[in-house]
C-alpha cells in the first residue's frame, strides 16, 4: 500500500519509552500506519536498535536519548523534533518504572520519589512541552500510558500505584484543559502483559514481598494473577498498539478523558 493512503501518513507521532516492548510495538504500528517516528528513551544503545528495527517501513525516523525527569532536557528534545519533523501530531506518552514491591510501611523513600519523577513528572514535562506545540497548531491526539494498578491499587506497589492514578488524573485534566485547542487526550491502562521480563519480575516480587494476597512461591503467584482475569491469560504487548493507534485515529473522534483498560476483564 502506497504510503498516501495510509491512516497516518503525513503525521508524525513522538513515543517515550520507545525502546521498551510497549514503546518499541506501538512504534511499530504507527509506522505502518504510516507515521513518521521520533523515538525518545533514556537507553540510547536500545534506541539505536529500535531504529534498526524499524528502518524496513518507508517513514522518517529519528531518536534523542532524554532523560524525561529532566524538564529543561524534554525542552530541548522537543524543539529539536519540532525543527527536524516539522511538526508532531500524535504523542505516546509511554515512559515509566514499576519500582519496588513492598507493603506501604516499608516501602523505601528513594524508590517512591524516583517513581514520581519517571512516571509523574515526566509524563507532565513531556505533555507541556508537546501540547505547547500542539496548541499553536489547534491539533493534537495524545495516549498516556497508564495502568490498572491505577484503576484498582494492587498491594505492594505504593508508588506505581500512586503514579498511575496521577496520570489517569492528570489525562482528565489536561483532557478538558486542551479540548478548545483541538486536542483530545486519553490513556491506556494494561493489566498483566507477559511473557518476557516485566511479567516474571513482578510474579517473583510479588512473591517475596510477602502479603495475605500472594504465595511465597512465584509459580503459585503467577498462577494467582491469571486466575483473577476473567478472560484466564496474560495479555500479549502485540495486543497494546492497536487500542493506541485507535485512540490516536479517527474512529475516536469524539472521546477524550477516557482511560481504556486492556485488562482482560479486570
Amino acid at each position: 500500500m502506497s504510503g498516501e493512503h495510509l491512516p497516518f501518513s503525513g503525521k508524525v507521532a513522538l513515543v517515550t519509552g520507545a525502546a521498551g516492548n510497549i514503546g518499541l510495538a506501538t512504534a511499530r504500528r504507527l509506522a505502518l500506519m504510516g507515521a513518521d517516528l521520533a523515538l525518545l528513551d533514556l537507553d540510547h544503545a536500545k534506541l539505536e536498535q529500535a531504529r534498526a528495527d524499524l528502518n524496513g517501513h518507508d517513514v522518517r525516523i529519528s531518536i534523542h536519548t532524554c532523560d524525561v525527569t529532566d524538564n529543561t532536557q524534554v525542552s530541548q528534545v522537543v524543539d529539536a523534533v519540532v525543527r527536524g519533523m516539522g511538526q508532531i501530531d500524535f504523542l505516546f506518552n509511554n515512559a515509566g518504572y514499576q519500582g519496588a514491591f513492598a507493603p506501604v510501611q516499608d516501602y523505601p523513600e528513594a524508590d517512591f520519589a524516583r517513581v514520581m519523577q519517571i512516571n509523574v513528572c515526566g509524563a507532565f514535562h513531556v505533555l507541556r512541552h508537546v501540547t505547547a506545540h500542539m496548541v499553536t497548531r489547534g491539533f493534537g491526539r495524545i495516549v498516556n500510558t497508564a495502568s490498572m494498578a491505577g484503576v484498582q491499587g494492587p498491594p505492594n506497589m505504593a508508588a506505581y500505584g500512586a503514579s498511575k492514578f496521577a496520570i489517569i488524573g492528570l489525562t482528565e485534566v489536561a483532557a478538558k484543559d486542551l479540548a478548545p485547542h483541538g486536542i483530545r487526550v486519553n490513556a491506556i491502562s494494561p493489566a498483566f502483559m507477559g511473557p518476557g521480563f516485566m511479567w516474571d519480575r513482578q510474579v517473583e516480587l510479588q512473591a517475596r514481598a510477602g502479603s495475605q494476597y500472594f504465595s511465597t512461591d512465584p509459580t503459585e503467584v503467577a498462577r494467582q494473577m491469571i486466575g483473577s482475569i476473567p478472560m484466564r491469560r496474560y495479555g500479549s504487548i502485540d495486543e497494546i498498539p492497536g487500542v493506541v493507534a485507535f485512540l490516536l485515529g479517527e474512529d475516536s473522534s469524539y472521546m477524550t478523558g477516557v482511560n481504556l483498560p486492556i485488562s482482560g476483564g479486570i
